[in-house]
């Protein structure tokens, strides 16, 4: 393959551009926090502003990890992460990220984009259309650990290699397989979604593919938005973000669909 397109000069956005950016970013981390997706408006956003994909990707990866350490502290605080869960989940999550990320820098950027645009839409529309996820019974403790660290890799492995939906993903592995309530699936999501964004972004900022003039202003978004909707999700305002998350995934779908199709 080539060489990866590196940043050199500083990319020309205006004004409006980086306050479309900022104001995604934290939509995106409310959503995220509490229902997963928050990918879905921020990477779409970072495409739209003329980032290449490669560049693309690790920017969204270097804005976001900020709002998955907020909505996770938060989360902890209120005492919903599952301690014991956790020091499986991180390191499993860890691993599987730089799997997924390595293998993203392997990807020539005219692949990369039809296969990002291809992967938005068929996430969009999981998200719009899933159906419920019933509560299974809780495993026991020594099988809970080993799906929930099989859950973290596999889904840690995705993070890394693209990334939106991570969140809804583990939520929806959570509940159907491990029979937890939403807002703790959602915390637990957390330690998962953190330790992925962590080691995406060291691979990526050690390739030079994170725009940081444009993901610090949007991790500050993102970090409040993640606050924001932690505390929502903690406060019960699931049923909420549901229907805000399907309307974003829907017009999403469409308007990536039609990229797609005219690409």
């Amino acid at each position: 393959m080539g060489p990866l397109p590196r940043i050199g000069r500083p990319l020309d956005l205006s004004l409006l551009q980086l306050a479309i950016l900022i104001t995604a970013a934290f939509l995106a981390g409310v959503v995220d926090a509490i229902a997963g997706g928050g990918g879905l408006i921020t990477v779409p956003a970072l495409l739209a502003a003329g980032l290449p994909p490669h560049v693309a990707l690790g920017t969204n990866k270097g804005q976001s990890v900020f709002g998955a350490a907020a909505a996770l502290a938060n989360f902890a605080r209120a005492g919903l992460v599952e301690r014991r869960l956790a020091v499986a989940t991180f390191p499993a999550g860890l691993l599987g990220s730089f799997a997924g990320a390595g293998l993203v820098l392997l990807v020539r950027p005219e692949i990369l984009r039809p296969a990002v645009l291809v992967l938005l839409v068929a996430v969009a529309l999981f998200l719009a259309f899933r159906p419920r996820v019933a509560r299974a019974a809780p495993p026991p403790p020594r099988r809970a650990a080993i799906l929930a660290t099989l859950l973290a890799l596999c889904v840690g492995a995705y993070d890394g290699f693209f990334g939106p939906g991570t969140g809804t993903f583990l939520i929806v592995g959570f509940v159907g397989l491990l029979g937890m309530e939403m807002a703790r699936a959602s915390a637990n999501a957390k330690v998962i979604n953190f330790a992925s964004n962590l080691a995406a972004v060291i691979l990526f900022a050690a390739q030079g593919l994170i725009l940081w003039q444009v993901a610090l202003p949007m991790a500050a978004a993102q970090f409040a938005g993640g606050v924001a909707g932690s505390q929502l999700a903690v406060r019960g305002g699931d049923g909420l973000v549901r229907r805000v998350v399907l309307l974003v995934v829907l017009v999403l779908a469409v308007k990536l669909g039609h990229d797609l199709w005219t690409a």
